[in-house]
Parts: C-alpha cells; structure tokens; sequence
C-alpha cells in the first residue's frame, strides 16, 4: 500500500531538502506536489483540500528548530496532519460489556467480510486472549456458511451452524444464548452482502442490528475501491451506528486513497486493516504508523511487535546458546532462520516496514517477489543431513546435485552458500562478542545483493 503516494511525497521533500529556510513560495510549490501525489492516490477531493490548507497554515510561518533542515520540518508537519485525518491514534474493539460482546460485520458482497470474521476471531483469541465464538446470518449463500465453519476450525474458534431456511434475527438470537452457556467473551456475526447498496439489504441489516444490540459494527470495505470506500461507508453510516471500519485487500492498494479518505468522510475509525487470505493478515490500524509508512519513514514499532508474535522464542533462544557457546552456525540454523522469515511475510513483508525502502530503485524492488524465502528452503532441503551439518563438503558434484533436486541452478545453490558463509562469520563474531565486527558482518551482507531473481 502507498507505493505510489510514497514515491511522489519522498521526491517533492527532496525537493525542499535542499532549501535554508521554509518560505511561502517553496511551501506552495511543495504542496502543489503534494496535492497531485494526493489526487493521482484516489484520495477524496474534500480530504484532499482539507489537508493542504491544514499542512500549509502550520508550515507557513514555522520555526525551523536547529536541529531540523527545512525538509525534515515540512516532513514533520505533513506527518502530522496525514496522521490526523487518518484518525490521530490506534482505536481498539470496545469489548467491556457483559459477555458476550456482540460484534456484528457489515458490508458489500466480495469485499471480504467472512474471510475478515475469522481473522478478526484469531486476532481476538491470540492477542486479547478471549474465547470467541462466530455465526453466519448470510442465508442467501450457503457456501458462505460452510466457508466460516472451515475458517472457524483453522484458527481453533467455536462455529455456531446456521442454515439458508432460517430468519438472521434468529440465528443470532439462537447465537447469543448458546454463546451464554458456553461463556464466550466475543461472538462474531458475518452478515449478508450485496452487490450494490439497495433498500431491502438495508432495512434486513437494520432489522438485525436492532435486534442483537451489537457492541461493535464493523464496515468490511475493500481498499481497493479507493475513494467509493469511504463513500460506501458513508452511505452504511448513514443507515447504521457504525463504530468502526476494517480495510480489507490492502496488500493489493497501492495508491491508499481509502486509508486516507474513510475517515474523514465517514468520521468513523478505521480500526483494523487486512491483507492477503490467510487468517494471520490482520493488524490493528495505527494511523502514526502508517503515516510514517507514507512519507518512506518505516513502521518499525509494527516491525517489533511483529518479532514478539512471530518468532519462535525456543528456537531464538537455543541459537543464542548455541553461538555463545563458540559452535558452528550451520545450514539447519539458517533454514530456521528462513522460516521464521517467511512467517514474517518474507523479504517483501519486511521491507514494506523498513525506513528508506521509497529510495531503492524500482529495478531492485522488482527483484523481490516473494519467491526468495522459500527457494532457499527449498535448496537446504535437497541438501543431506551430513551436507547441511558441515557445508564443506558441498563439491561440484553435490552442488549440481542439489540444484537438480530443487529444481533450480547451481548459480542458485552458489549464491545461497555465499549468503551462508556471510551469516556464518556474523554469527561467530556475535558469539566473540565483537559488536563492531557484526555490523560490518551485517553491512556485507546487506551490500551481497538479492539472493534471487
């Protein structure tokens, strides 16, 4: 997401970097640029021109503090703001009723709404530690009833059935006080979408919410509709008490005009954004966060907290052991290591964290598809145990071999040896304790190229 918007803004502050104070001329120079990165993101017209004439009352006028260029001070002022009409901070499900707490999913048909149920369902059991149970009021579509229950079973949550011969009120109904007897925190409810807003969908989900006195509604909307986002959500607001609003599809949006245009137009928050279909592709939305993502500063505190979740603290601590204890870092440590990448969302996933990544040439940014991770697995895998024990052993012959068997080349193999003998000799003077040592091991292996094309 932003890819685009990230590209103009990172160039346009460029321009100003250069500059020795802030003056209205260049301000308006910059922000005329700003405002066509804006327009050509699909952001809203209205949120658009609010945020120009905010972004240009502030910088005309501003002191520049010594320690700040003209760049970074205008940087400042644009993330502020970006960070306001997003929503200022992170906003949370509101779950402190008595059990259960109702949260009912509303939105358009193929905007990812049974698919966002069960991750919000994960993230409510694994994050908040709650018991969490999910239902299917979408009687128009069996298959979506028989979606959720298989979603529900992958992320270990309770399904209530459902059947197409049923009223929704009544399913919920029916869903509400089982939920009682099982003493489930959160109950999930995955609501009928159509094609178009019309009134019958409109007085059904009415109806509905009317009778379950949900404690959270959510509008499911797909980012990739930009600027129709918020007006969809806008139009829902208007018929429902929504509380929040769930991105979907973001992995696929790289303009973000809907990021930045939903809650401005709706004044609702946007609290949870999705990416791609498995159930872990949620996260909480931080609007500081992603406007420092915007303006190519990185998301390093989602880049934490993404470690915490993610990697395997028994395997993370048995490393550290095994390298103090001055033993050999070996290809099954590496491939470890490579998993628990590709847990991460792999090379793409976190370099969409990381601050700079808008100044890489676009010919490098291609190189990263995603495949990297797991063709290097790949190749450890055709590797015997004794080869992956002790890599000198790895000749021409067995090189050529594990090529075959991982149907790739042996240029490949040679270049994943080469990347293991560069973590290699970092994880030796890490075990010596040589800081400065393994951050120029770590600067070499940085400079060492894309592992694959």
């Amino acid at each position: 997401m932003f890819e685009s918007l990230t590209q103009r803004l990172s160039g346009t502050i460029e321009r100003v970097r250069g500059r020795g104070r802030l003056t209205e001329s260049n301000i308006t120079e910059a922000l005329r640029e700003v405002r066509i990165a804006l327009l050509e993101a699909d952001v809203a017209l209205p949120v658009v021109q609010a945020l120009i004439q905010r972004i240009k009352v502030r910088a005309i006028g501003q002191e520049v503090l010594k320690s700040l260029t003209p760049g970074q001070a205008l940087i400042k002022v644009v993330r502020d703001e970006l960070t306001l009409v997003m929503g200022a901070s992170a906003s949370e499900l509101d779950l402190n009723v008595p059990a259960p707490a109702v949260v009912l999913m509303a939105g358009l048909q193929g905007a990812g709404k049974t698919t966002t149920a069960a991750k919000l369902a994960r993230h409510l059991k694994e994050r908040r530690k709650k018991k969490v149970m999910v239902v299917s009021a979408d009687v128009y579509r069996p298959a979506a009833i028989e979606q959720l229950k298989t979603l529900a079973a992958q992320v270990g949550v309770q399904f209530f059935p459902s059947d197409v011969s049923q009223k929704p009120e009544a399913i919920v109904r029916a869903a509400i006080a089982d939920a009682r007897k099982s003493f489930i925190d959160v109950l999930i409810v995955d609501t009928a979408g159509r094609t178009s807003i019309d009134d019958a969908m409109m007085a059904e989900i009415k109806a509905l919410h009317a009778a379950v006195s949900p404690v959270e509604t959510l509008f499911v909307v797909d980012s990739m509709t930009g600027q129709d986002a918020a007006t969809t959500a806008k139009h829902f607001g208007e018929a429902l008490p929504l509380t929040g609003v769930v991105l979907t599809k973001t992995d696929g949006d790289a303009r973000g005009g809907a990021a930045l245009s939903v809650r401005y137009i709706t004044g609702k928050p946007i609290k949870f954004i999705g990416t791609g279909e498995k159930t872990d592709g949620l996260d909480v939305f931080h609007p500081d966060r992603v406007a420092s993502r915007i303006l190519d500063m990185g998301d390093v505190l989602s880049l934490v907290e993404q470690v915490e979740q993610q990697v395997d603290r028994d395997k993370a601590q048995k490393l550290a052991e095994k390298v103090a204890k001055g033993k050999r870092f070996d290809l099954n440590d590496m491939k470890d290591q490579l998993e628990q990448m590709q847990n991460m969302g792999g090379l793409a996933g976190l370099m969409d964290k990381l601050p700079g990544v808008g100044q890489i040439p676009d010919a490098v940014k291609a190189q990263v598809t995603g495949r990297e991770v797991p063709r290097m697995v790949a190749i450890i895998n055709s590797m015997t145990k004794k080869e992956r024990r002790n890599p000198a052993l790895l000749n021409g012959s067995r090189r050529k071999r594990i090529a075959a068997g991982s149907g790739l080349t042996p240029a490949d193999v040679n270049k994943l040896l080469k990347q293991y003998q560069q973590m290699e000799k970092m994880m030796a003077k890490m075990g010596r304790g040589g800081m400065k040592g393994l951050m120029r091991g770590m600067q070499g292996m940085m400079g060492g190229g894309m592992p694959f094309r």
